[in-house]
Formats: C-alpha cells, structure tokens, sequence
C-alpha cells in the first residue's frame, strides 16, 4: 500500500490544529451575530438539476437529510450504511463492512461482490461521480446536505443512473471564520472525533479544512476449537480529511477539493449455520461477538483512497460556463473466513454446523485510477426560456487481483490468484431546456448521447481446485461497448402559491458489464451483461401547508426495465459471481415525505414508500444454496440445482419502508435542552435472485435516542449530548453467504454514546 496518503491525512490534520490556534483570538474577539428565529419550515434548495432550486418546485421525487437528522443518522461512529431505510425507496448494505456499500433504490441494485461491479444507483460527491464502489465508501462528515433523487437520472447525470442518485455536498469555504470540534465516546470503547475550521485567507480567497477519526476495539471472540482468541475482529481506525480552497471574483469563482481516506481495520464478521433449519430465525444460542473462524486472525480490511477535483465557473452574463475536472484513486486488500466457520467436509473435524467449503479469500486492488471532466454552459436568460447544454468525459482504470487460501492444511498459505483488468472509457453530451409554456406551468426536456466502451481481461495462475482436475491456467478477455440516447420529459404545474404537481416520464441506461470471477471455476468464467434501458413514469405533488409549518410530498411510479442486468451471487456453483440479463422487470409504487412544526417546541417528519418489483423472464435460472429450503421451482442440469426467478421479486427489495423522527426543544437558564428520537422500518426482503426460508430477511425495526442541552459562549456554541443507536437492541439477519453453508450477516447491536461539540464563529 502507497504510504504518501497517510502523510496527506497528517499535514491536513496538522494544518487545522495550527488553524485553530492562530485565529482562536479572532473567535474569542469577533461580535456574536444575533441568530435570527426562522417562522415556519426552513426553505430546503437542492441541486438535483445541477442549479440551486427549492426542493418544492423540482418536478422529481427529491428526499434531503441535513443539519439533525444526518448528524444523529450518523451517530456512533457508523458508515455510510445509516442511510439504509432512512428516506423513501432507499436500502443501503454491504458484505465487505465499512466499505463497497450496495445501494439499491426503488427495489433496483446491485448484490455482486466483486470489485468491478457496476450498480444502477449512482453516487456523486462535491460534484464528482465515485463509480468503483470502493470509492462509495468515503465517510460522511462535514457535509451541508443529502440529496437522494429517486429514478432515471441519465440526462443530466449519466450513465448508471438507471435507479436513482445519490449525491453528497460538503460545506463550502466562506469569508467567514467559523468552525466546529466534537468528541462522542460509547460501547467498544468507539470514538469518533469530528473537526472543520474555515475562514477568509484574503478577500477573495477562503478555505475549509475538515477531519475525521474513527476508533473501535476489537471486540468479537473466535471460539473455534484450536482457532480460541478473544477480541479478533470488529475493530477499525478510519481516517479522512478534506481541504478546500474557494477563490471568489466579480464574475469568475475557482474551488479546489483534495480528500483523502485511510481505513485499517477487520471485515465484516461472518456467522455459519446462524440460521434454524428451514427458517430465518436466528439460533437461540446466537452471540453476534463470538465467531467460529479458523482464520479470524489473519482478517484484515485496509483501504486507501484519494482524490481531487477542480470546479471554474465563469459569469458571462446571461450565461454561465462551468467546468468540473476530477481524479480519483483507490487502494485495497481485505482478507476474510467467507464461510464463517473452521474446517469443511473435507478436514478433520468443521463446524459450526456442516461446512462444504472452507473458504479463506481475499480481494485486492493494488491499481485504480478515475479521470472524469464536465463542461457546462447554461443560459441566465429572464425570460420563459433557458437551457443547460455540456459535455462530459470519464476514464478508469482498474487492476483487481484474487487470492484464495488454505486454513486447514497449511495454516493459510496461499493456494489461489487471479488479476484482472479493466479499462473504461466513455463520453457524453447533454442537454436541458426549460420552458414557461405560462405563469404557472413549466416543461423541461433533456437529451443525453452516451458512448460507453470496456477493454476487459482475467488470467488466473494458481487454482485452489487443483486437485478436483481444475487447471492453474485460465485467461480470456472481452470488449463490451454501446451507445445509448437518454431522455426524460416533465411538466411542472403550481396549483397555487404553496402547491405544485408534477409528472415525468424518462429513459435511460446502465452500460455494458463484465464478470470474470474465475477464482473457483474451471475456467476463465467471463460473463458480460449487456446494457439495461428504463422507461420510468411518475407524478407527484409537492405541497407547504399550514401556513409555512408543515411541507407534503407525494410520488407514484411505474417503471419497465428491458434486460435488467443481475448477479447470480454464489449458490451450488461456488463461490463465484456470474451476470445475467433478465427478459423484462416491472415495478410500482409511491414515495411520501412529511414534515411538521407542531409548535415552537415540538417538530416532526414523517415518511413511507412502497415498491412493487417482479421478474418476468420465464426462461431465467440460477444456481441455489447448498443446505437452505428453496421455495421456487427447482430443477437439475448437469448436476447443478436451478431455481427458476421468474416471478420473483428482485433481491434487497423491501415493499414498504417508514421512518419517523420526533424533535423537542425548551429554553432553560442560558441554553436550550432537546430530545430527538428516530425510528426506521424495512419490510422483509429476499437475500438472492431465488428464494428460500432460511435466506428471506425478516423486517428490521431500528431506533435512535438522542438527549442534550446547547448554551452560547463568546462567539461559541457548546452541544452536550447522550444518544443510543438501535434503542431495542434488534438482532437479524441482513445479508448470507450461500455457497458453502447458510451464513450470516447480521446488523449493528446497540450502542450507547455521549458527545461534546464546540462550535466557534
């Protein structure tokens, strides 16, 4: 692993300690601003078509998480995945733990495992899409605002769009000086200390330096026979820093964005045989801190990352022409007991429970390079026409490499490798135009042609299947391209000063995709998905009521996907990964967001969403489990079990989610005390394309508490706070490994937590 990046995490970190001193007079010094009592619901402008807008009067179902709520989300030192069932149609998970988190929005996703796997749900940070999904790890911390924008998104933001968006904004540097500190110490000895300090360095030029570090102690046990050792797996150290620098003129503004990661830490722990026979319940003598691994104590996750973009934006006077170039990097190697257990049929002794397969692997990118740039113009114009037009470019390359071990026999020698390499390339042009066909009514077309091309290549020298006949030597290669013309239509209409409805109707694409999990196979097991299009419906109204004290949202949607790109994930063909297109997919369903100020003392925020999916390929099969209860049909071929999906809803697809917070606040002495409560819900869902008793996921039923009290200093705000994650200590299954033996995944258990933050201005 490159070493420069955690000197880049050092001088960032150096840089805002020697910050905050210099200045600590001028906070202490500078005149308190008197803070202004906002009536009614705050105004929320988003950027879903890449210009600030209020969220009311975008004609697509946009969902926003900022201020509280992504601040007591992301309580407890937690990954990306808070987000899981946090707004409408959203579902977030991952098999690799703190990094390759899977979206998947309104029932569309991705459950492959493999490192170059694309996903339809795209994610966008400070204007950069993080393609490679390692990259989608980044930790979430001093960021102004989430915007999460449910269906086709191809026009205006490309390829891979094909469920939705989600994208990320960091605070921006100001004039003004302004900062904040916060410590939160809780339940295995996990830590989390969060630090942002900007200011103006001239007139024109300010900068924001951001930090983060994230401590946990191992805490799980290995309880396997020979293999006992407490406190192996659970830890981490993460590490993150951003700097900005944002440059200012009458009519030309420049921002530079570096960040940085650096990850140490364990996989996520893996559970054999967690599950009762035929049923989805987990075993009365569960205990999600011990495990039965033969291999717990070489596991290790450690992930590099880096990046930099540059945003120019010049005023031209009715137009505006803006360019976004961005890099980014990636570094990998996580090493892990897939299986969960110790042993397999074929040693001496396994368990827990029957182990077909003793799996100790490890995925690795040793090389990864992103390259994309965006060139917009768009028109200031004051009459009832403007437009967007650009240009944008993206490149990556990327080296994965495989190895599989042997923890039985040889004490976990190495006995498996395959590399892989991928170079991708692809370009576009766009465009937007908006048109106000009268006063209250206003339609916007986009049109975006897209060129995708992959340049794709696998060779395996060591097989770990030598002595079942397998050959050591495999290699193939493919060269999977398209085009494709995106395209959506909407119509927004105000019904009245506070109530707008709108309707949208959009197409567009995934690109081709490419599998070469040979590890485990006989041969080079290449498979490639061909592109998948979307024809997406949807209307909705988006309405403030009661006088400015509570905001309706509202969305219904039909879609049909042709070719819907799918991973057959494991099963009775190993522990392997193979593409499919399915003939046909539908779906429906609706999306609802609430918000209420009940009085000055009590805010609420309510929200559901239902989605409908079915498959409808009668022809379409794939390989089941090795020892769980299949409930479709199933038949033989060669030897290998098949499970017809035809029918079937579509994996990590909940039907109905719902999510609640409850917010009280009461002036009391100098400060004001507050209790915030959050509650999410996620219906059943289906762990893999077939379906299966032990493999359906139960419902998941998570809340949060948070109590403090908040007083002003001289140009300071001080926060004290408790809080508990997953109050009830809810304890399921939510995701399995099929391949070997019924394995589980089990979520967070519940953590108690305090914090202090100092905010100076």
């Amino acid at each position: 692993m490159r070493k420069f990046k955690q000197s880049s995490l050092a001088i960032c970190i150096q840089a805002i300690v020697a910050a905050s001193s210099l200045l600590a007079v001028q906070a202490v010094s500078a005149e308190e601003a008197p803070k202004a009592k906002v009536k009614g619901l705050e105004v929320i402008e988003v950027t879903a078509r890449k210009r600030v807008e209020n969220v009311q009067e975008v004609p697509v179902s946009v969902s926003a998480l900022q201020g509280e709520n992504l601040d007591a989300f992301s309580s407890a030192a937690m990954d990306i995945r808070f987000m899981n069932a946090r707004v409408p149609s959203l579902s977030v998970e991952s098999s690799f733990g703190r990094t390759f988190p899977r979206f998947y929005m309104r029932g569309l996703g991705n459950s492959d495992f493999d490192l170059n796997a694309s996903q339809p749900v795209s994610l966008v940070v400070d204007d950069v899409v993080q393609e490679n999904p390692i990259l989608k790890g980044f930790p979430v911390f001093d960021v102004e605002r989430v915007e999460v924008l449910g269906g086709p998104q191809g026009t205006l933001f490309g390829r891979n769009t094909p469920a939705g968006l989600v994208k990320f904004d960091s605070v921006k540097p100001s004039q003004a000086f302004e900062g904040f500190a916060s410590l939160s110490y809780g339940s295995k000895n996990t830590t989390d200390l969060r630090g942002a300090i900007g200011f103006g360095i001239t007139d024109k030029l300010s900068t924001r330096i951001s930090v983060l570090r994230q401590d946990r102690d191992n805490y799980i046990d290995n309880a396997a026979p020979g293999f006992e050792q407490n406190d192996v797996l659970g830890g981490y150290t993460d590490q993150a820093a951003r700097i900005q620098f944002l440059y200012e003129a009458d009519d030309f503004t420049a921002l530079f964005n570096y960040h940085t990661r650096d990850l140490d830490g364990k996989p996520v722990a893996f559970y054999a045989n967690a599950f009762k026979p035929a049923s989805n319940d987990l075993l009365d003598s569960f205990d999600r801190d011990t495990v039965q691994h033969d291999s717990a104590s070489r596991a290790t996750q450690q992930v590099e990352t880096e990046g930099a973009s540059l945003k120019l934006e010049f005023d031209l006077g009715d137009y505006v022409l803006t360019s976004i170039s961005g890099y980014e990097s990636a570094e990998l190697f996580s090493r892990a007991d897939v299986d969960g257990g110790y042993g397999s049929v074929f040693a001496p002794s396994m368990g827990p429970g029957v182990i077909s397969l003793d799996s100790e692997t490890a995925d690795a990118i040793p090389e990864h390079e992103q390259l994309t740039q965006e060139v917009r113009l768009s028109s200031n114009y004051d009459g009832d026409f403007n437009f967007q037009v650009g240009a944008f470019y993206f490149s990556e390359d990327l080296v994965i490499e495989s190895f599989a071990y042997d923890p039985v026999f040889s004490g976990g020698a190495q006995t498996g490798y395959v590399e892989q390499k991928q170079d991708t390339s692809a370009w576009a042009i766009f465009g937007s135009f908006d048109y106000d066909i009268s006063d209250v009514t206003s339609v916007t077309l986009g049109l975006r042609y897209s060129d995708d091309d992959k340049e794709y290549s696998n060779r395996r020298t060591q097989t770990p299947l030598g002595f079942l006949g397998f050959p050591d030597e495999a290699s193939g290669s493919v060269n999977p391209s398209d085009t494709h013309v995106s395209w959506d239509l909407s119509v927004v209409h105000k019904l009245d000063a506070d109530t707008n409805i709108y309707a949208r109707i959009a197409d567009t694409f995934r690109a081709p995709s490419v599998q070469g999990r040979s590890l485990f196979a006989f041969d080079e097991s290449i498979s490639v998905a061909e592109s998948e299009t979307i024809m997406s419906y949807e209307t909705g109204i988006k309405a403030d009521i009661l006088d400015g004290y509570g905001r309706l949202n509202a969305t219904v949607f039909y879609f049909t996907m042709d070719d819907q790109q799918l991973t057959s994930v494991g099963g009775s063909g190993g522990n392997v990964a193979s593409l499919l297109n399915a003939d046909k997919t539908t779906g429906y369903g609706l999306e609802v967001n609430s918000e209420f100020m009940l009085n000055d003392n009590w805010s609420i925020t309510a929200s559901a969403s239902y989605n409908k999916t079915e498959i409808k390929d009668d022809a379409l099969a794939v390989p089941t489990c090795i020892q769980c209860t299949v409930t479709d049909p199933t038949f033989d071929v060669d030897g290998t079990t098949l499970a017809s999906v035809d029918g079937n809803s579509l994996p990590h697809a909940p039907e109905w989610i719902y999510s609640f917070t409850a917010r009280y606040n009461k002036e009391i002495g100098d400060g004001e005390f507050y209790a915030y409560t959050d509650w999410s819900y996620r219906d059943e869902i289906s762990f893999f394309l077939y379906e299966s008793e032990e493999f359906k996921g139960k419902s998941l039923f998570e809340g949060g508490f948070r109590t403090g009290y908040t007083w002003d200093g001289d140009s300071t705000e001080y926060d004290v706070a408790l809080f508990v994650r997953n109050i009830t200590d809810e304890q399921q299954a939510i995701g399995a490994v099929d391949f070997s033996n019924n394995t589980a995944i089990v979520n967070e258990e519940r953590f108690v937590g305090a914090e202090f933050k100092v905010s100076f201005f």
